[in-house]
């Protein structure tokens, strides 16, 4: 019996160009504007520049309050919750996201965590680490604008908090974590590096596949998966050799919002398990861990999702595939293709990882990532997929 719910945010922009509408927008959520920015904030210059003049047009005040280089902490959140407070922010108030998915999921916990005050750190709310409290104020709205194209974080109801002393990366989860405004303007990621570009935008194709063949995969959020690969996967090359392609960067950034819608709705799988952990355990960035995972996740659910590994071998790679089986192979050969020609790692080896450190990688990889993954996987298969990465 088909039965599903499907969430996204209230109003979605999209469109090259389009961040001088901030302001407009801005002031349908408040007069004073929380800016929290993440590390390319130079990069972007004049465009933020452009950003701020528009609030202030309108008559908003722009008050920057955070800019961050990695992705987010515990200590992170609960720095800027507390400025939040000390600033008194309430309704009438936003927080102005412009940056990557650590910024933007930044933003999102910091809005929950300044008008819920139960416990004053985010750990108490994330999900299997703390005192499992929710989230009982609605939080600060909060207006969404990436600056890469990869996690799709101004669509999703989750902040991914990570710490290192205990190690781990969890989320703060609550539908009402939905950025209010996502403002895609894809000419934002045009001065992103090729190595962020091809990271980001590997974890936008990761998360498009592991949502389409995940155990909890609905009808829409596959049918937007499907068009989200159609744009990424002849775009993601492009974007990297050509930072100044607007249709290569449009590609991406429409992919990697999808790719958000997708798994906030469908869940993911094996690769982003293990990315979370490669990430406490290991520091590897979040879209190279994906990157890695990935054609290690295809072959791992291979037995039992052949059909739709076919479906796209033939809808990406190989329309003439004659059987199920070579269409399938086409469309793991075509992914570990794409791996090479954009440049990212594909041994964990290259990424840091030593032996010694699987066993707690395999620990750390059963998450809510890993539950939606098609196969069950022990410990023992899951420490061999691993060690053959390394």
């Amino acid at each position: 019996m088909l039965s599903y719910d499907f969430l996204v945010p209230q109003r979605i922009i999209f469109g090259w160009g389009r961040r001088r509408e901030v302001g407009r927008l801005g002031r349908t959520l408040g007069r004073r504007a929380f800016l929290v920015c993440g590390a390319r904030r130079e990069a972007i210059g004049t465009r933020l520049d452009e950003i701020l003049a528009a609030l202030n047009d309108e008559g908003i005040e722009p008050r920057p309050v955070t800019r961050l280089s990695h992705e987010p902490e515990v200590a992170d959140v609960d720095r800027l919750a507390e400025e939040l407070r000390r600033q008194e922010a309430a309704q009438g108030d936003f927080l102005l996201a412009v940056g990557g998915g650590a910024a933007i999921d930044l933003a999102k916990a910091a809005a929950a965590m300044a008008v819920n005050r139960e416990s004053p750190t985010v750990k108490d709310y994330l999900e299997n680490v703390g005192r499992d409290l929710k989230i009982a104020e609605p939080p600060l709205p909060v207006l969404a604008m990436p600056s890469t194209a990869g996690t799709g974080a101004e669509v999703t109801k989750n902040a991914v908090i990570s710490c290192y002393d205990p190690p781990f990366k969890k989320s703060l989860r609550d539908d009402r974590l939905l950025p209010r405004i996502a403002l895609v303007d894809p000419e934002l990621t045009v001065t992103a590096p090729p190595n962020v570009t091809a990271a980001s935008g590997m974890d936008a194709i990761t998360q498009l596949i592991e949502s389409y063949v995940s155990r909890k995969a609905q009808p829409i959020p596959q049918a937007l998966a499907l068009q989200g690969l159609t744009y990424a996967v002849p775009a993601l090359v492009e974007a990297v050799e050509n930072s100044h392609s607007q249709a290569a960067r449009e590609a991406m950034s429409h992919a990697a919002l999808l790719s958000g819608i997708a798994l906030a709705n469908s869940g993911l799988g094996m690769a982003h398990g293990v990315a979370a952990a490669l990430g406490t355990h290991c520091r590897v960035r979040h879209g190279v861990a994906c990157a890695v995972m990935l054609p290690a996740a295809i072959r791992a659910n291979m037995e039992c999702r052949r059909a739709e590994f076919a479906r796209l071998g033939r809808h990406l790679f190989d329309r003439n595939a004659d059987t199920t089986n070579a269409a399938a192979e086409a469309f793991l050969r075509g992914i570990e293709q794409l791996c090479d020609r954009v440049g990212v790692p594909r041994r964990l080896a290259q990424v840091g990882v030593a032996a010694d450190r699987i066993p707690a990688l395999v620990k750390s990889s059963r998450g809510s990532s890993m539950s939606g993954n098609p196969r069950e996987l022990s410990d023992e298969e899951l420490t061999a997929i691993l060690e053959e990465l390394l």
